[in-house]
């Protein structure tokens, strides 16, 4: 099952819970952040590509400079998916073949343009409304109101997002309601695998 939806929108809060509950879960935004530690390729093909500015005294790579540079240019944005998009697919490849729950949640931001799309047999979307998403990323991240919007508006919009759903959580409301849309999708999930085996 691929979990996706906007950023800000509650994903790890609901990969938490379906793990608690038993399942297995790939979260694609950890593995991006594993492969550029200091001394993996990628983080070398950043800095080639980038310059050593991006890099933190470290060595390590200085996160909010990098996402401040791709998201006032596409191009650079789409170098650095260039280099990160197939060593996270080929990560989500080998964590699927060593795991062994009932069943399987990829978390994927930006489901819609990734490959992993066509490797899932469910989409799960989790919905909010966008002016308490922005105002969730503005403080979780404490980043600026323009910059907060353009990361929104570099994502895929929430029409296309819903347009690929199997399943949506909807994340208005209060953590009770969120909890039991997971438990009722999370028990519809386990009798979808006893079928498949």
């Amino acid at each position: 099952i691929a979990l996706s939806g906007g950023i800000a929108s509650g994903k790890t809060y609901v990969s938490d819970k379906f793990s608690s509950l038993g399942a297995d879960i790939i979260d694609t935004d950890i593995i991006a952040h594993e492969i550029v530690l200091p001394g993996r390729s990628a983080l070398e093909e950043i800095t080639d590509n980038f310059g050593k500015s991006v890099l933190q005294k470290d060595g390590a790579l200085n996160r909010k400079l990098m996402r401040s540079i791709v998201f006032e240019d596409s191009k650079k944005r789409l170098i650095l998916e260039s280099i990160l998009h197939p060593k996270i697919q080929n990560e989500v490849k080998n964590k699927i073949t060593s795991l062994n729950g009932p069943y399987q949640i990829i978390v994927v931001p930006l489901l819609a343009k990734s490959p992993i799309l066509k490797q899932v047999n469910r989409v799960l979307i989790i919905d909010c409304d966008e002016k308490k998403q922005l105002k969730r990323l503005i403080k979780r991240d404490e980043i600026s109101t323009k910059l907060a919007r353009q990361i929104i508006s570099s994502q895929s919009d929430r029409k296309e997002r819903l347009s690929i759903a199997d399943d949506i959580i909807l994340n208005d409301n209060d953590f009770d309601s969120l909890d039991t849309q997971i438990m009722n999708l999370h028990r519809y999930y386990l009798d979808l695998t006893k079928e498949v085996t």
